[in-house]
């Protein structure tokens, strides 16, 4: 399975801004963390962040055709952009999104998501962990829609 793993505005400040709400850990700490989980579970895993929505866009684009599967932390984006959402829904991959924080409970802008329209589950608050498990998210998707093609073979 190949996983595409896309994170957004100021992820890659992890570590440095709002260690009250997203840790003490860095984006480094992030990307040895998921690859650690990945590496004997026969997934290959890529990474990229951006600050800039239009780079996110062109980089779910490319994804089409090659990877089985992305988890998204559109960050700031989540609630403002409906290009990051049109472009998920273009490609049609399965998506999870993912926040570290729990935005359900912080400022009320935060509490709207347009990508996640576009996913087939989001995962909040739960850290690092939340990588994690939108990854498991994905593997139970596609697993069950690889053998339902089987079946209509």
């Amino acid at each position: 399975m190949k996983i595409l793993v896309i994170n957004g505005p100021n992820i890659n400040m992890l570590g440095i801004r709002e260690k009250d709400i997203y840790g003490k850990y860095t984006y480094d700490d992030l990307i040895k963390y998921i690859c650690g989980y990945c590496e004997n579970k026969d997934i290959y895993v890529e990474f990229y962040q951006s600050n800039h929505e239009g780079a996110i866009v062109d980089k779910i684009q490319c994804a089409y055709c090659v990877f089985d599967g992305i988890i998204i932390n559109p960050a700031a984006y989540t609630h403002t952009s409906i290009a990051i959402l049109d472009a998920l829904k273009a490609v049609s991959i399965p998506a999870v999104e993912v926040h570290i924080s729990n935005t359900l409970t912080r400022e009320d802008f935060r509490k709207i998501s347009l990508t996640s329209l576009a996913c087939i589950d989001v995962v909040q608050g739960r850290g690092y962990e939340g990588y994690i498990m939108a990854t498991e998210l994905l593997q139970k998707h596609i697993s069950k829609k690889n053998s339902f093609d089987r079946i209509d073979d």
